[in-house]
């Protein structure tokens, strides 16, 4: 009698945990369907998505091709993939999303992994959800606006994947991240932090910048340069675990300390400011007179104008 009392006891167990499990796969995906026909708020279109708003600052150049210096509100310079060395992407994968040229956006094994042991072996965003989540300028103040936002960030990563390929989405989300001091995206990192262009960072200088991913405020090698230090170690094993890097090499580079070569870049860096300043009046003037063709002004804070 207790047997059998036990055999239905199970049985009926069974049938509830699957009537759960069923519940909520329903439950996610209705929620990601009134996310889709956005009841929750408003999500990028695809023309958002195509031509994301970004600062970049206007460059001011000799005849001679030289860089003179910048005019913007955020110093940033897009960089294009081919700019990338191949230890900088292979520091970003290996870090934040090793399977990212295999997943459609969403990487359903780390989203398991993290529900389960609730992020403590890492979590589940890839970096097309990280860039989506770049997307959106306002961060949520309660924890069902954050749930809400994740939902978006789902949907607009699978859009992205559509659009963009691997390589583009790669370089789309580090042109986007901010750095601090002053550093937006890539380009303006290396130059802040090492004084020089992207495709000639080293290894150990790539893992300190994929270091900083994670939390730039904390892990940035001028105020912070020991956590940076530890943290560039971490993202140079990582290298090591997914055969990026020999472990010889791994062991070598963890023992360097980080040969910082801060540049933080203003308004006054750079040569003939005067002339800038000349040259900046002028091009208000002529911006105002000649505005876009769909009556918008240029901005040239922000545009990424050539001069």
């Amino acid at each position: 009698m207790t047997k059998n009392n036990n055999t239905t006891f199970l049985s009926k167990l069974v049938k509830w945990l699957w009537f759960g499990f069923l519940i909520g796969i329903l439950s996610f995906l209705l929620l990601m369907l009134l996310v889709q026909f956005e009841v929750f708020g408003k999500l990028p279109d695809i023309t958002e998505l195509e031509n994301p708003e970004s600062q970049i600052a206007s460059e001011v150049y000799s005849s001679d091709e030289i860089l003179l210096g910048k005019i913007f509100t955020q110093n940033r310079s897009n960089v294009l993939y081919d700019d990338l060395p191949s230890h900088l992407v292979d520091a970003l994968l290996a870090t934040e999303d090793i399977r990212f040229r295999d997943h459609a956006g969403v990487d359903v094994r780390g989203t398991i992994r993290a529900v389960a042991f609730l992020g403590k072996r890492g979590g589940a965003s890839t970096i097309t959800q990280q860039l989506a989540k770049n997307l959106f300028h306002k961060r949520p103040n309660s924890t069902i606006q954050r749930v809400l936002q994740k939902l978006k960030e789902w949907n607009i990563a699978a859009k992205l994947e559509r659009l963009y390929t691997k390589d583009e989405i790669a370089t789309f989300y580090l042109n986007t991240v901010e750095f601090v001091h002053g550093a937006f995206g890539i380009k303006s990192c290396a130059r802040t932090y090492f004084n020089k262009d992207v495709e000639n960072l080293t290894i150990e200088e790539a893992a300190v910048i994929v270091g900083m991913l994670k939390n730039p405020s904390r892990l940035n090698p001028k105020s912070h340069p020991n956590d940076s230090r530890n943290r560039r170690n971490v993202v140079l094993r990582q290298m090591q675990k997914y055969d990026f890097i020999p472990e010889i090499l791994a062991d070598s580079l963890v023992q360097l300390p980080i040969d910082l070569n801060f540049a933080q870049t203003d308004h006054n860096t750079g040569l003939a400011t005067y002339l800038r300043e000349q040259i900046k009046m002028e091009l208000k003037k002529l911006t105002e007179d000649n505005p876009m063709v769909n009556g918008d002004t240029y901005y040239i804070y922000k545009d990424g104008f050539k001069i």
